[in-house]
């Protein structure tokens, strides 16, 4: 098969002692996984809780051999085995374990998990096993075989499993470890729950011998109807035919592959209606190579910069936003569903808002496929987040697949306008150079999208000036503050004073104050309602002072879980800045923010 620049993943890591094994076990990164023939395997899956590593067996270089890759079962008067999974309790995939099982709630490490499935090989067929997501890293063995690692518990892979699938019975054994460490990215502290194991859905994905591997769609930046991009093909030879239809605009254009097996196309697209979020228009696509056939659902748009403005489809446009943590409404824990992402949606919809920050890591891909049928711009990120080892080549090569893959995924999403590197970091040369390292790589794999991050404002006084070093990387300026909060009071947000040296345009990523649900007291009184609506009452009386503001997304919708907040009776381990309590409950400064939003959108 022929390997691809974006369709192998290029970083093979390891953990504990199988160093031997990892150089051969790559894995890819398929497109559009959901407009694929998949059978799932999601559902209950036996599980292994095992802190000392002992599911390793006694030779760590073939870790199958007495370890529990092995599958094997415990026949009383048979020889010494000590675990069974057959034996073993279950955890529901996808899902994390933390939320699942009150003893396992602050459990970080290793944790096996087990499923027996039916399968029938079928000839000229290449089957890939699917991960959403495992957090953190993931060794995954089928049938007592090795077939993949993965390091980065937020983006997706695909093992391939063609050679190693049976006729009907098979299982596969996933080695799931969410231990912080420096060198992993995020790295030691943040302020989220490690949600440890397969958060997301899995699946076994059936591809032909010749297949479209990935492709790019996109509308020319400064027109409005001229469309270019790529298709690319996995096993096929030079020369290779492929078909770009799309049937609404009564469209079909053919190109050939070259020798790496790209297909290049460039062409007007008659009577276009852009996406925008007044008019979400997707279009159907089908894409025709060979024995494969590949659909979606895409829009198209552009995004750009002129001066202090955003440009959406060449026209000026205030991102009205809010961010979001991947935590699920009313039941908590990591947020993976199609209907996790409609309620969030729904309520930043509800909020009159058109753009959302999905922080701090990239979140399932139902949030970006709802985000574009919505109608709402998204800002996506990576969890380079607050310490990370930045002179570790390690530390970086990880931050860098992550990056690959989160644009690989979602780089024909019309929703999704910026690429964020990074969240919180402490200014120093080393980290600058790191964060513009990827910067760089960003435009290389998508050259259509704004790069920006969030980085933490620095007052002198009530001045604030944007002078991150960081910043002469960005196409967009993205600085957190917490006037009213962590700093000063929130009476004090109008006298403050904002300059833009670089001339760049800016979004206050993150403002905001914690709330209890149900606790009212005067605007005074810390963690009360009321306080938290008067401080976004007079962090919008500042914005009016901000004349290169173009967009803002207040800290945070809803509250989610994590283990820096411990006040009891307040926080209980929940960080309590969101506008919608964990049980969906709207809190006074959600209207707050829907009218000053509602205000905006009809000026």
């Amino acid at each position: 098969m022929r390997k691809h620049g974006l369709t192998t993943a290029l970083f093979c890591f390891c953990f504990f002692a199988l160093a031997p094994l990892c150089a051969q076990q790559p894995t890819t990164l398929l497109v559009d996984v959901d407009h694929r023939q998949q059978t799932s395997l999601d559902g209950p899956w036996h599980f292994i809780v095992d802190p000392y590593n002992q599911g390793w067996g006694n030779n760590p270089e073939k870790p199958s051999l007495n370890g529990y890759a092995k599958n094997a079962h415990f026949v009383p008067g048979d020889g010494l085995l000590e675990y069974d999974f057959a034996l073993s309790p279950t955890l529901q995939v996808p899902g994390d374990w933390n939320s699942q099982r009150p003893d396992l709630f602050f459990y970080e490490g290793l944790l096996w998990y087990e499923k027996d499935f039916q399968y029938q090989p079928r000839p000229q067929t290449h089957v890939f096993l699917h991960f959403g997501a495992v957090n953190y890293a993931a060794h995954v063995f089928v049938n007592d075989t090795y077939v993949c690692q993965h390091e980065g518990g937020f983006t997706p892979f695909d093992c391939e499993v063609t050679n190693v699938l049976r006729p009907e019975n098979n299982f596969v054994v996933v080695a799931a470890d969410n231990r912080r460490e420096l060198a992993r990215v995020p790295g030691i502290k943040t302020d989220w729950w490690n949600y440890g194991g397969i958060t997301r859905e899995v699946s076994l994905v059936e591809v032909p011998e010749s297949f479209v591997d990935d492709y790019s769609l996109q509308l020319k930046r400064g027109t409005e109807n001229q469309l270019e991009g790529h298709v690319h093909l996995v096993g096929a030879n030079a020369g290779e035919k492929v078909t770009l239809r799309i049937p609404e605009l009564n469209m079909e254009k053919t190109a050939e592959t070259d020798a790496s097996g790209n297909a290049a196309f460039s062409f007007t697209a008659t009577g276009l209606r852009l996406w925008s979020p007044e008019d979400p228009k997707l279009y159907q696509i089908e894409i025709h190579a060979g024995p494969d056939t590949l659909r979606d659902e895409v829009g198209f748009r552009t995004i750009e910069v002129k001066g202090e403005q955003v440009l959406l489809n060449g026209k000026p446009v205030f991102l009205r936003g809010v961010c979001i943590h991947a935590e699920a409404p009313y039941r908590s824990g990591r947020a993976w569903s199609r209907q996790d992402a409609e309620t969030l949606l729904g309520w930043a919809h509800e909020l009159h808002a058109n753009f959302v920050r999905l922080a701090h890591y990239p979140h399932d891909e139902t949030m970006t496929r709802t985000a574009d049928r919505m109608g709402i711009m998204v800002w996506s990120e990576i969890p380079v987040y607050w310490g990370n080892d930045w002179t570790n080549p390690h530390t970086f090569d990880v931050a860098a697949q992550q990056l690959h893959e989160m644009i690989r995924r979602d780089h024909n999403k019309a929703s999704v306008i910026l690429w964020s590197m990074s969240n919180e970091t402490p200014i120093s040369p080393e980290r600058t150079a790191f964060i513009a390292r990827l910067a760089s790589l960003a435009r290389q794999q998508d050259p259509s999208r704004l790069i920006t991050s969030a980085v933490v404002t620095h007052f002198q006084g009530q001045k604030a000036v944007l002078n991150d070093p960081l910043g002469q990387y960005l196409d967009v300026l993205g600085y957190n503050e917490y006037i009213g909060w962590y700093n000063g009071k929130p009476n004090d947000a109008p006298d403050y004073v904002w300059e833009d040296p670089l001339h760049k345009p800016l979004i206050i990523s993150e403002f905001g104050g914690g709330a209890k649900a149900g606790l009212h007291k005067d605007a005074d009184y810390r963690f009360s309602e009321e306080y938290q609506a008067n401080l976004y009452h007079q962090q919008f009386q500042m914005f009016k002072n901000i004349p290169f503001l173009a967009g803002i997304t207040p800290w945070v919708l809803m509250d989610f879980r994590s283990p820096m907040r411990q006040l009891p009776g307040i926080q209980d381990y929940y960080n309590r800045k969101g506008l919608v309590s964990d049980k969906g409950e709207k809190k006074k400064a959600f209207f707050v923010l829907e009218d000053y939003y509602q205000h905006l959108q009809q000026k």
